[in-house]
């Protein structure tokens, strides 16, 4: 990318564009909503969207633009740079050997603000020419809990929504009143998509969705069940907050865009052939469509979302700050890579067409794009929703299984003392982001009267405080942090030691 006056992004100046920046191959203002889309972010913009500019390029099938609906006050920043951007946005690929690509991409048709009118969120959802709702919300969104997996009634906001039906705060409100309409009008219903990091996420949705339902309306439940699809799916693009610096370099390059999305050059779709209304041609552009998602979900969720807490959790707490140093760190690179193999791997069912420790490789790789810069506080954002999903299912397996669990253990244990110092061991400030921030800090902060008070939060951890294998392991990697053993140091010597035993065995 070379330097040279930036130009303001939007419809009229589309033309205008440097002639390296990709523009879509489509008419953008003739593009239709055929999917509305609930939480519109950097990884939503980088996958889904862009699928569907693929899809519009490729196929000059103009039905199924995306309409975004933000359900958050803090929505409204992204909905203003949509406005102003005539709903168009860049998305820039950071390659491993620092080469970049910008596209524009113009699948969105609009942005609605539902705090602002209900009616109209849920009025469009309930134009018949939507097929799809799909939804990135992360994994708090979906209001379960983490020790029980069952849906969180006493939720204030799930019991306004009843009492309000015409003015949600919750997903599951705009969906039931969109699919209301649709069946009071004889109108096919749409198919619910998410595109979570959450393993067998449509399965997560329906039962949540019913859930609710379930608490004023039986009938209607019965009918979404016999009638609405979910399909599971799984989604993998790394996709880091976009920084200051990457729009300073975007306009440096000639395009003035008030809020780009940057990524890595690898995109993955696997979604269940599950749909009650027509679907995108998403297999000609890369997606796959398949009969069961679930080796590729658990596959993706155990090696890379997991990988990524291990480094989060561990490399914060030894004072690196990105994805990209903490591999650069080999004792760190070392731990993730054994626990891939030795802790991951032995959970894993096959997965066609797919060798695992190419798989690993292929990770390994990726985390360790120095373009990409995602930040350990972004990986570490929202731990009590990600490690019950990520990374304990995975204890729980092997402990089943009589297998080691030494370096879960210590990714725990580095939670814990992250938790409770709010700093890492060269004391350097962390901030926790979470909804459980405060229970998080209390809990570690009671380590000093009760060693395993952390590890007794039961909403994250059940009951794994109780199972002595793995609470003696995490107490004596806790112990050491606390003594102020640097934890690259006893991350390379657990590594050893893990690899040392397999061998011995």
């Amino acid at each position: 990318m070379q330097s040279q006056t930036s130009i303001l992004l939007n419809r009229a100046n589309l033309s205008s564009l440097p002639s390296d920046v990709k523009r879509p191959a489509y008419d953008v203002e003739n593009v239709q909503t055929g999917i509305v889309h609930i939480g519109v972010g950097g990884f939503h913009r980088a996958h889904e969207a862009m699928y569907v500019d693929r899809l519009m390029a490729k196929t000059g099938d103009l039905s199924w633009g995306i309409c975004g609906v933000g359900l958050r006050e803090n929505d409204r920043a992204m909905k203003k740079v949509f406005d102003e951007q005539d709903n168009l946005y860049t998305l820039v690929e950071k390659h491993n050997d620092g080469a970049r690509s910008a596209s524009v991409i113009g699948a969105m048709t609009g942005f609605l603000m539902a705090p602002d009118d209900p009616q109209a969120v849920i009025d469009k959802m309930a134009e018949p020419e939507v097929r799809i709702v799909s939804l990135t919300i992360t994994e708090g969104g979906y209001n379960f809990d983490a020790s029980t997996g069952e849906f969180i009634t006493t939720n204030p906001d799930v019991i306004h929504d009843i009492e309000n039906p015409k003015q949600p705060k919750l997903v599951f409100g705009y969906l039931v009143a969109a699919l209301k309409k649709r069946k009071e009008s004889n109108i096919k219903p749409f198919t619910v998509m998410s595109c979570d990091n959450i393993q067998h996420n449509g399965h997560v949705l329906k039962k949540m969705l019913l859930a609710y339902i379930e608490l004023f309306d039986q009938s209607f439940a019965t009918w979404v069940n016999e009638n609405v699809s979910f399909p599971n799916s799984m989604v993998d693009r790394i996709t880091p907050a976009t920084t200051s610096e990457d729009i300073v370099t975007l306009e440096a390059h000639g395009v003035k865009d008030s809020w780009p999305v940057v990524c890595e050059p690898f995109d993955q779709w696997v979604i269940e052939d599950d749909f009650c209304n027509t679907k995108p041609s998403f297999d000609v552009v890369g997606a796959q469509f398949v009969n069961d998602v679930a080796p590729y979900e658990k596959l993706k969720l155990r090696m890379l979302n997991a990988g990524h807490s291990v480094l989060g959790l561990v490399g914060s707490v030894a004072g690196l700050s990105t994805i990209h140093e903490s591999v650069e760190a080999v004792q760190l690179k070392h731990l993730l890579s054994v626990f891939m193999e030795k802790e991951v791997m032995p959970t894993l069912d096959k997965v066609e067409g797919i060798d695992v420790f190419d798989y690993r490789d292929t990770l390994l790789s990726r985390f360790s794009n120095p373009f990409i810069k995602d930040t350990l506080a972004r990986i570490c954002l929202e731990s009590s929703a990600k490690l019950p999903v990520f990374l304990l299912p995975t204890v729980r397996d092997n402990l089943a299984a009589g297998r080691d669990v030494s370096i879960s253990a210590l990714v725990v244990a580095c939670w814990a003392y992250y938790s409770d110092k709010h700093a890492s061991q060269d004391g350097k400030p962390l901030e926790i982001n979470d909804v459980l921030a405060d229970k998080l800090h209390k809990a570690a902060k009671e380590n000093e009267v009760d060693a395993l008070s952390f590890l007794k939060l039961d909403e994250v951890f059940g009951e794994l405080a109780k199972n002595e294998v793995f609470a003696g392991c995490y107490q004596s990697h806790l112990e050491r942090i606390y003594q102020n053993e640097p934890v690259l140091l006893l991350s390379e010597e657990l590594a050893k030691s893990k690899l040392a035993m397999a061998k011995a065995s």
